[in-house]
């Protein structure tokens, strides 16, 4: 019985190990945006947090490129590395469109800023939708196109 359950968990790891990799990849480069996020936000972009928001995205996307290449998706392939790297961020400039356009809806669209509303209604509102509802969207829309454009082979062996 303990064999069939560890049959069954090899069995799913085997299926979704590269999703739970490339789940971890995206939670360790959330951690990073979101601290350049608040940290740029805060200081020198305080009145640009579009832009505060574009320059977190683009150091977490060059860290996010070095841990999926080298663990998510270690066991795909199928491109020159150079080639590969372009599309990596090419797919990565299209999600980072992804995701600051909540943050654009709510700041200017939905004008969710002082002196419309509080101070602490502002940061809530940046980020529950820079943070929480464009990464979610992001993430989806990388993890469909890397394996279909940027990583499209799984390797044999």
């Amino acid at each position: 019985m303990e064999s069939t359950a560890v049959t069954r968990l090899a069995s799913t790891w085997h299926r979704h190990g590269e999703l739970v990799r490339f789940a971890v990849v995206g939670a360790s480069t959330f951690v990073v945006d979101t601290a350049v996020f608040l940290l740029l936000k805060s200081t020198i972009l305080e009145p640009k947090p579009v832009t505060a928001k574009i320059l977190a995205v683009l150091v977490a996307t060059f860290v996010g490129y070095v841990a999926n290449r080298e663990w998510s998706f270690r066991a795909r392939g199928g491109l020159a590395r150079r080639r590969e790297a372009v599309l990596y961020f090419v797919v990565s400039g299209a999600a980072l469109a992804v995701n600051a356009a909540p943050l654009g809806v709510s700041r200017y669209v939905l004008d969710l800023a002082t002196p419309v509303v509080s101070p602490v209604t502002e940061q809530v509102a940046d980020l529950v939708s820079a943070q929480v509802v464009g990464t979610l969207l992001a993430m989806a829309f990388r993890w469909w196109a890397f394996r279909r454009w940027v990583f499209p082979t799984a390797l044999a062996g």
